[in-house]
């Protein structure tokens, strides 16, 4: 529990992964031999704000976490969830199999396993101060705006641009409200901050390291590697 509230976190991994280019969901591919979502779930575990887990996968990937279930086990009290057809009807499983007391939400990609356990509980603390929190970090890089893919608009400017990052942090009454909108209006967001935002509730931006990646291209999972030596040099 965080503040006597209880701590409910939502871990997305039911997407398909296309991008990997790889037979089974990114996932359950291996980082030093560790499944991705074994790493994401273990480091969500240690957190002492979080009383319960809720794991969103698809139907047809439920022998690859039995397995990560099996070798790696999960010492909080955990619920596995089915995914829907986009990741916010997958969260919305999620947040309608939650425990009633539940006040607190954070969702995470469970392809995000280098997240600090700092990190995890600052977005927790930070929740209170509007009601919403994520991590996000400046851009690195000029983005430009085009509406046909093929020339410029404008340039947005720099200084102003965030990436934004999970785990995202929520009292329950935010988010739920921001979901039953979303879904009132048919709206989809690429994000659970964007729906938030929707109904006029501003979200605290946590500024994060670059190293908490979200694992989608083969690219990736050779910057993870290199991640994943750092942390353990880091540990000797």
């Amino acid at each position: 529990m965080y503040d006597n509230k209880f701590v409910t976190a939502i871990i997305a991994a039911a997407g398909m992964g296309k991008r990997m280019k790889k037979t089974i969901n990114k996932q359950f591919l291996t980082i030093n031999d560790i499944p991705i979502l074994a790493h994401t779930l273990k480091k969500i575990e240690k957190c002492e704000y979080i009383d319960f887990i809720i794991i969103i996968i698809k139907p047809s990937d439920i022998n690859y976490l039995g397995q990560i279930l099996n070798e790696y086990g999960i010492h909080k009290p955990f619920k596995i969830v089915y995914g829907g057809k986009e990741r916010q009807d997958s969260i919305s499983h999620g947040l309608n199999n939650m425990p009633k007391k539940t006040e607190i939400v954070i969702t995470h990609d469970g392809a995000r396993p280098f997240v600090s356990l700092n990190k995890i509980k600052e977005v927790i603390e930070k929740v209170d101060i509007t009601g919403a929190a994520t991590l996000a970090n400046p851009v690195k890089d000029t983005i430009k705006i085009s509406s046909n893919g093929e020339v410029v608009d404008y340039t947005p400017n720099r200084s102003v641009l965030w990436a934004i990052q999970t785990p995202q942090g929520f009292t329950t009454e935010v988010i739920k409200k921001a979901y039953k909108q979303a879904f009132d209006e048919g709206y989809y967001g690429t994000d659970d901050c964007s729906l938030v935002e929707k109904t006029g509730n501003k979200v605290k931006l946590i500024l994060n390291d670059y190293n908490n990646i979200k694992i989608t291209t083969p690219e990736d999972l050779v910057i993870a590697e290199a991640i994943n030596e750092i942390y353990k040099e880091e540990q000797k």
